[in-house]
């Protein structure tokens, strides 16, 4: 039973960090993001072409930084020229660059499946005193809950994060108070890109890399951002460690039902619950 919780916590805290940079991006510019898995597949791919030419660590820090980078430019040349526009301007362009960073993967890795060895310092097993876990895993939960712990004392004590709450909040107001907007949601949506690297990163050794894992993990993404509550950012936290958890558990004691638990979880938080478990709509 310890391994299986654990199984689900390694996976909780992978959809841990990609949602929270979901969350992050549709709590400032309003985009419900769906290029958000794409990305986490680019930096998989890049990631195991960086480590195969440097190291692992080297693809941990500069993939990331990469990817916000690249935030910056969708931010800077796309999503700013739409706000206050119709959300389905939004909905194609983040859709229309899914397709592009789609072909470019299978342009340039083809459609096989990859797997990556961890590096040799976190190959092997961990005796636990109660179980015996493999290392990497354990590595990704310090990581993801790592990044996490640090994006919500950044929200909460730094003055950025002040400008952030604000800004999601009421754009207007804060506007008026003299919060340059424009700059904070691109600074969002940069962290929100980074996010889907470093989870793209982590899950190279973790999982299986193919041309479908954007797809696959969005979705449950998805799932996760509207049980945690729209515009939340500890809502999603709770939600992707819950269906983490439920999953991994499912898996072994009811394994054709596993694969409906997000969906069944999101049912009964929908019926019960509307605005998700943070009950709150936009505030982050």
């Amino acid at each position: 039973m310890s391994v299986q919780v654990l199984n689900g916590l390694a996976f909780g805290v992978l959809l841990l960090v990609l949602s929270s940079g979901l969350a992050l991006i549709f709590g400032l510019r309003g985009v419900v993001n769906f290029a958000h898995g794409a990305v986490y597949m680019l930096a998989a791919y890049v990631a195991m072409s960086l480590s195969g030419r440097t190291s692992f660590w080297v693809a941990l820090v500069v993939v990331p930084v990469v990817l916000a980078v690249a935030g910056l430019l969708v931010d800077r040349f796309g999503l700013r020229y739409l706000v206050g526009r119709s959300p389905l301007d939004m909905v194609l362009l983040t859709f229309g660059l899914t397709f592009v960073i789609a072909d470019v993967v299978q342009s340039v890795w083809g459609t096989q499946a990859y797997t990556i060895d961890p590096p040799s310092v976190l190959a092997g097993s961990t005796d636990l005193g109660f179980a015996t876990y493999p290392t990497y895993r354990l590595f990704v939960i310090a990581v993801g809950l790592l990044a996490c712990a640090g994006l919500m004392t950044w929200l909460k004590f730094s003055r950025t994060g002040l400008f952030v709450r604000a800004s999601s909040d009421d754009r207007v107001t804060a506007g008026a108070m003299g919060v340059d907007v424009d700059r904070v949601s691109a600074t969002v949506v940069a962290l929100g890109f980074g996010l889907a690297g470093l989870a793209g990163v982590l899950a190279g050794p973790y999982l299986t890399l193919s041309p479908a894992m954007g797809t696959q993990i969005l979705i449950i993404t998805f799932i996760v951002v509207v049980v945690g509550g729209l515009g939340s950012i500890g809502g999603p936290m709770v939600a992707a460690l819950l269906i983490g958890l439920a999953n991994s558990i499912t898996a072994v004691h009811a394994p054709t039902l596993s694969a409906y638990v997000p969906y069944l979880l999101m049912l009964v938080v929908l019926l019960l619950r509307p605005q998700g478990i943070a009950g709150r709509r936009t505030a982050l």
